[in-house]
Order: C-alpha cells, then structure tokens, then sequence
C-alpha cells in the first residue's frame, strides 16, 4: 500500500514541475495563430483545460468540419460529434493523421492525451468509453476548435 502511494506520488510531482517544462519551450514555437486569447494559449500550450460546460460548441448541431484554432488543421467531421455530459465536446473518432499522442499522469492516473498533428497544441484527453463501435471518447476543449459549417 505505501508502496503504490509512493509510486503514484512521485508520478504526480513528476507531472507536476517536470514536464510542464516542455510546454515553456513549445509555447515559442508553435503558435500559428497570432490572434489566440490568453486563455487558448494556456489550454494549448500548457495543456490546461477550460470549465466544462463553457463551450458554445456544446450546441453546434450544423453539418461541417472542427479545425484547430492554432493552425486550421482538420480534426473531426460534425457526425462523429455527440452529447457526452461531460461538459466538454466530444467525439467518437478523429480524422485520419489529425492528432498525436502521449501518456498524461497528472492527477495521479494514467491517461492519454492527444495534440495537433500539424502544430502540436493540446486539445484534450481520449477515453475508452465512447458510444459507438470504436469506444473511444475524445474529449475536447472547446476553445481549441473552430467550426466550420458545410
């Protein structure tokens, strides 16, 4: 037991002061979109994330595509998109090569979170229980997509 408290407590410090160091040397060199609010810098470029239930993007309904904010990048078509009550929009699947992974232990647990393939920006994490077929569940930070109606 202590030894699983110990594990799981240096993994949080770990996450906690070592790897948001990365995100200070990202943040010069891949931000595109010079218009970005400070609030989309932090969510994107120090994997922050924004109040759930926030988003305007929660009642976008429209036919089209969510592109990145940063760099215009295609992520996800509006028919993958769905209600999950988290707060946060969410799809049940990305388009082909939109994003990149990587492990995320803050908070202690293990989770996958997943950046911009084309400028690196964080969007979100994906989960393994979504509704359809896949059973994966991106959840995405609102402020980081733009829609664009078809």
């Amino acid at each position: 037991m202590r030894r699983n408290f110990l594990k799981y407590l240096s993994l949080t410090i770990f996450s906690s002061f070592i790897l948001p160091l990365n995100s200070l040397f990202a943040n010069t060199k891949k931000i595109i979109n010079k218009n970005l609010t400070k609030k989309q810098k932090e969510i994107m470029f120090n994997e922050g994330t924004e109040r759930p239930f926030s988003s305007d993007l929660l009642r976008e309904s429209r036919k089209g595509f969510y592109h990145c904010a940063n760099c215009g990048n295609k992520l996800f078509a509006s028919t993958s998109k769905f209600d999950s009550g988290t707060g946060w929009p969410s799809f049940s699947e990305a388009l082909p090569g939109a994003f990149k992974t990587k492990i995320d232990y803050k908070f202690g647990m293990k989770r996958t979170e997943y950046h911009c393939a084309k400028c690196g920006a964080h969007h979100g994490h994906v989960f393994n229980d979504g509704p359809t077929k896949s059973g994966k569940r991106f959840c995405n930070n609102g402020l980081c997509l733009i829609f664009k109606p078809e």
